[in-house]
């Protein structure tokens, strides 16, 4: 794929800020964690939904989906790196945790792109169509296979990496998106953004064994990173529910929101959640220790993906 420098000026700020990605206005937003003030923004391409930090941590991949690029910035204060042309729709992304491949979900474009990753190139393996509407992606422990929700068809694909085939699909309820897979790989669960639950795959079986109510327009996840609980927004009902992946149930509710909450970030120390509110132009964060929103923070039109490098683990960690 080409890679080109740009010439934009790198904005001078403090290092650590947080990243918004404003998809409707191609730009991302620079916050300032300390004081939660706006310092700046910096023009994207077209439609940038979410971004994925490389895995030595030296850069943060911002997805323009419309614009067909993946744009590289700095982690810490958001200044543009270089441009990697020719990534078609790439609405969603994501590393395998071997960090070999580099997957994209091309949700205009009805597939997914499978790339090799080099630790600094990326080059296509295989495209491999996935009707209809490919969003979101998790990846298996021992990074064999990739599982894509298809928003149109309410399925869950998974695909073998190694060949780039579809193993199997499987029907899960109307609108899935986010998906977040449990320690030990045992429990796949879906966020039904077309529902007001949570799906629940056994990962053995192959089969829908539980749905788990959370509220309208369950979304996306974050790990809580104590062991024990997992977030999900609640899209449509503005809310966030926290969920215990070890029994497979709901045991609160973060209520009191802006409307669309979509996207989380995690505090290192695990005291504040940060939330981009998609439908009101604002970023929220929560106090973790009362589940109360404590402030909120005008960004531009639609946010959506959100980073800050001093956070706590994305991922569980894996039984012994």
């Amino acid at each position: 794929m080409a890679c080109c420098s740009l010439t934009l000026p790198h904005l001078a700020y403090a290092a650590d800020n947080v990243i918004v990605l404003d998809s409707g206005e191609a730009q991302l937003t620079l916050i300032d964690p300390a004081t939660h003030k706006v310092i700046g923004t910096e023009p994207t391409g077209k439609e940038p939904h979410h971004l994925m930090i490389t895995p030595d941590g030296r850069s943060l991949i911002v997805a323009d989906s419309v614009s067909n690029d993946l744009m590289f910035v700095d982690p810490h204060t958001g200044s543009v790196q270089r441009r990697v042309e020719g990534i078609e729709d790439p609405y969603q992304l994501g590393f395998s945790p071997d960090h070999k491949w580099l997957v994209t979900a091309g949700l205009r474009l009805d597939r997914v792109d499978i790339y090799h990753y080099d630790g600094q190139n990326v080059t296509l393996a295989s495209r491999v169509p996935l009707s209809k509407t490919p969003s979101h992606m998790t990846f298996s422990s021992d990074s064999r296979t990739v599982f894509i929700t298809l928003q149109d068809t309410g399925e869950v694909a998974a695909i073998d990496l190694a060949s780039q085939k579809v193993l199997w699909k499987l029907p899960v309820g109307k609108t899935p998106a986010g998906l977040w897979m449990t320690p030990g790989d045992r429990y796949l669960l879906i966020g039904m953004t077309g529902e007001d639950d949570v799906a629940v795959i056994d990962m053995h079986s192959r089969q829908v064994v539980k749905k788990i109510r959370t509220g309208r327009g369950a979304h996306n996840f974050r790990n809580l990173d104590d062991g024990q609980h997992v977030a999900v927004t609640n899209r449509v009902d503005s809310t966030i529910s926290i969920l215990d992946y070890n029994t497979l149930t709901k045991v609160a509710d973060i209520t009191g929101l802006m409307p669309g909450p979509d996207d989380m970030e995690l505090s290192a120390d695990r005291r504040y959640l940060w939330v981009t509110f998609r439908f009101a132009r604002h970023v929220g964060i929560i106090d973790m220790s009362t589940h109360k929103l404590v402030d909120t923070i005008a960004v531009g039109r639609s946010p959506h993906g959100l980073y800050f490098d001093n956070r706590a683990p994305v991922h569980a960690p894996n039984p012994d």
